[in-house]
């Protein structure tokens, strides 16, 4: 693993962190879920092993937004942060725009392609 470290926040500074190597993906998501939590078209996220993050701030306030999810942000300023689901057990999932440097995370994949919003039409970056 590399030992590079990523850093990001919330806001408001108060929720922070840092992640230690690469991510094992990146992607956008077109759930429902998503739009509502973050209030955007599309959601683009980095899913890492959780032993690679480190809450270095306060910590997540989180809402089970359906059955075996949980969504972390931060309870002062409503920065969207996080994603924890039992589908993938093992794996902490952050929302790309947390990262100080959210440029390091190229989407490569997309997830719930059929939730898609009809007009809403991405292209998938150039590998690097």
């Amino acid at each position: 693993m590399s030992e590079q470290t990523h850093t990001g926040r919330c806001l408001c500074g108060a929720v922070t962190f840092e992640v230690s190597g690469p991510a094992k993906w990146t992607g956008y998501c077109h759930c429902h879920s998503c739009r509502k939590h973050t209030g955007a078209p599309v959601s683009a996220f980095a899913g890492f092993e959780r032993d690679q993050v480190r809450m270095t701030g306060q910590p997540l306030a989180r809402f089970a937004s359906s059955p075996g999810v949980q969504r972390g942000f931060c309870a002062r300023c409503g920065s969207t942060i996080s994603y924890e689901g039992e589908r993938w057990p093992s794996e902490f999932h952050v929302h790309v725009g947390a990262f100080d440097r959210p440029e390091d995370f190229a989407p490569t994949g997309q997830g719930f392609p059929e939730e898609r919003i009809a007009w809403l039409h991405l292209e998938m970056p150039a590998p690097p």
